[in-house]
């Protein structure tokens, strides 16, 4: 979600294109007339109170300059980052309006949710709007829920804030301030203007700025300098749940540091004024990814980066997040550049916003220092390895998975592998390390697509934030740009392919393929070792968790032939009680023999008992090196910047 935004170029047509914005169908039975609102000429003043973010609540207040007449205001419901209408309006409370004191009454629009229609009565210039939003925790779904604990918080500004409707949000000036409990510290890039006591006031800034920047304090919390020799400056704004959580070991304070000098080489541009990596490590905060333009919204466990395996399982986030503030941010499919957070975003080029992030991501965490080579090819050999068994690919194309990106976010785990999920992340990976190595094969060793990412995303040089759109014209122009292609061809093949097995192209071209074998690699043990349970669906099609529970089975699998479905419960395997190690016992001991596995399953109490003819043994994907072809995969992970100085 791991979580983004993107914008185009200067130079080309597509930014002459005027996007319309398209309002919702509003039923006209209780609708005010009509009323074209005149863009604001002073800010709206809002103020924050988290200081009961612990008890999951958060008090908010607005000052909203209105003229006399029908007023629309607004709750931000598609949420940039999210692709799809997240905004978490049922835990919005507690909504009053008043002017001079006296209530005015209000009423829900019947088609959109997130509108509130009002009149404004003659005379008055501010409303006074004051609502609460419940922190929830278990979650309801978006990325506000589970946002604090007794030792932090996470504000997302999209929660707590409502604006005039039909006015670009980048068009709204909004002056904010915020309260936080006592002796808690704060980071965000927003800038500060004033403090005084536990309330800090924040320089006026468009509406769309503020809902992108992301606020976290927290008990326990760090502000940390990254890279200081580089401008603009970049930051590591961490909170966590006890005082030795902030305290990060040196040697990944150096891969973080590290990461800046390797995306200022990469990109070769900034588009931001300051970069601040909000990072939050809890167990009782929600996990997070969430892409902004100057800053990134990034949530751990609590030992995420003490426990070497933790870390190594989420050495991505990071660089995917910082990737966006180019990829996602800067650079936006046309489609998702919308307005404002009523306009429905359309997500067919999410393959680009952040299928190539996804690569960016795994290639900087590598880079970097945060994963070795060989942890980068253990994590391709995964993402290759669960699309390459993916039956649903024969029916739903790459390029639907982005288009329906809204549906399929979030869905359930039950026959995920029939049903596609959020595939525009690792194909979208898998299909630009294609590329990568094409570009590198066409010319030689003499480009690759790092030269593509300084011709797409670092346009117009150094920058503020601001977003350039672009479209899937704009890709294939920039790709040829580096190298002439059928770039059109190829990215067109890939994403309508029905094929039944994913484009392993980048990895053959990369000197590698992939293959299976009887043992796990260290990069699997730790991810397995993190959710419990038992991985066999490279050999019979079966997830299951660490109690037995089936999570998924594979279509057309030998264990779906069998007769397995989710949600069932493996209560025995040849006669013993369920055990992982039970389990993964019996496969082995089949290997080679002719009698089958016995299973004993429960279906919501109701149990038979099911035959497993299978005799392979234990599967798990592995990259094999092909000496036939060069090693780009490790030129590929090189870093561009020199080592780090030795230190004592």
């Amino acid at each position: 979600m791991i979580f983004s935004m993107t914008n185009g170029a200067p130079r080309f047509p597509a930014l002459l294109v005027v996007v319309a914005l398209t309002l919702p169908a509003l039923a006209a039975k209780h609708k005010p007339a009509a009323k074209e609102p005149a863009h604001p000429s002073e800010p709206i003043i809002l103020h924050v109170d988290l200081t009961d973010a612990p008890r999951h609540i958060l008090h908010a207040h607005e000052q909203i300059p209105v003229s006399a007449g029908p007023l629309t205001l607004e709750y931000p419901q598609w949420i940039p980052g999210n692709h799809r209408p997240t905004g978490p309006i049922d835990n919005l409370t507690g909504v009053f309006v008043r002017a001079n004191g006296k209530d005015i009454p209000w009423r829900r629009d019947e088609v959109d949710m997130y509108g509130i229609h009002l009149t404004v009565p003659d005379g008055v210039t501010s409303l006074d709007v004051s609502y609460d939003f419940l922190v929830v925790p278990g979650g309801t779904g978006s990325g506000e829920d589970d946002a604090a604990s007794a030792n932090m918080a996470v504000l997302e500004w999209n929660s707590v804030v409502l604006y005039p409707a039909h006015i670009p949000v980048a068009d709204i000036p909004i002056t904010a301030s915020i309260t936080v409990p006592d002796g808690w510290k704060s980071g965000t890039a927003l800038t500060p203007t004033q403090q005084s006591g536990n309330e800090t006031s924040f320089k006026t800034v468009p509406l769309e700025m503020l809902v992108d920047s992301p606020f976290i304090t927290g008990r326990y919390f760090r502000e940390i300098p990254l890279a200081p020799e580089i401008t603009p400056k970049h930051y590591l704004d961490v909170a966590g749940e006890a005082p030795d959580d902030v305290e990060i070991k040196p040697a990944i304070l150096d891969s973080f540091s590290r990461l800046v000098r390797e995306a200022s080489a990469l990109y070769q541009s900034h588009h931001y004024e300051t970069y601040h990596f909000v990072l939050s490590l809890s167990d009782n905060v929600r996990g997070e990814g969430l892409e902004h333009h100057q800053s990134s919204d990034n949530g751990l466990p609590e030992k995420g980066l003490s426990d070497d395996s933790m870390a190594m399982l989420d050495a991505d986030l990071l660089p995917h997040e910082f990737t966006h503030s180019w990829n996602g941010k800067y650079r936006r499919p046309i489609g998702l550049a919308t307005p404002d957070y009523a306009t429905p975003m359309r997500g067919d080029l999410l393959w680009v916003y952040e299928g190539m992030t996804q690569y960016w991501g795994g290639v900087l965490a590598t880079r970097s220092g945060l994963w070795t080579p060989e942890q980068y090819k253990e994590s391709l050999a995964l993402t290759a390895a669960n699309l390459d068994q993916k039956p649903g690919r024969t029916w739903r194309d790459l390029e639907d998975t982005a288009i329906a990106a809204q549906i399929l976010r979030g869905n359930t785990q039950n026959y995920s592998n029939w049903r596609r999920s959020q595939d525009y992340y690792p194909e979208g990976e898998l299909l630009w390390l294609d590329a990568d190595t094409t570009i590198r094969q066409l010319t030689h060793g003499q480009k690759s697509l790092n030269d593509f990412c300084i011709k797409f995303l670092a346009v117009g040089g150094n920058t503020p934030p601001k977003v350039v759109p672009y479209t899937f014209d704009d890709i294939v122009n920039d790709l040829n740009s580096v190298v002439a292609y059928d770039w059109r061809g190829f990215l067109t093949e890939r994403l309508t392919s029905h094929a039944n097995h994913a484009p392993l192209g980048g990895i053959e071209h990369g000197g590698y393929k992939l293959t299976y074998e009887d043992q796990p690699t260290k990069f699997e043990k730790a991810a397995l070792g993190r959710r419990g349970g038992v991985d066999a669906y490279y050999s019979i099609g079966l997830r299951l968790t660490k109690d037995g529970t089936i999570s998924d089975v594979k279509m057309f699998s030998d264990a779906y032939k069998a007769g397995f479905a989710p949600q069932w419960k493996v209560v025995a395997v040849n006669s013993i009680g369920y055990s992982d190690d039970g389990f993964k016992d019996a496969l082995k001991k089949a290997k080679g023999t002719s009698e089958p596995i016995e299973f004993i399953v429960s279906n919501d109490n109701h149990f038979r008992t099911l035959k497993l003819d299978y005799h392979a043994g234990e599967k798990y994907p592995h990259l094999e090196r092909d000496s036939s072809a060069p090693d780009l995969l490790d030129d590929i992970v090189k870093p561009l910047t020199p080592p780090p100085a030795a230190t004592k």
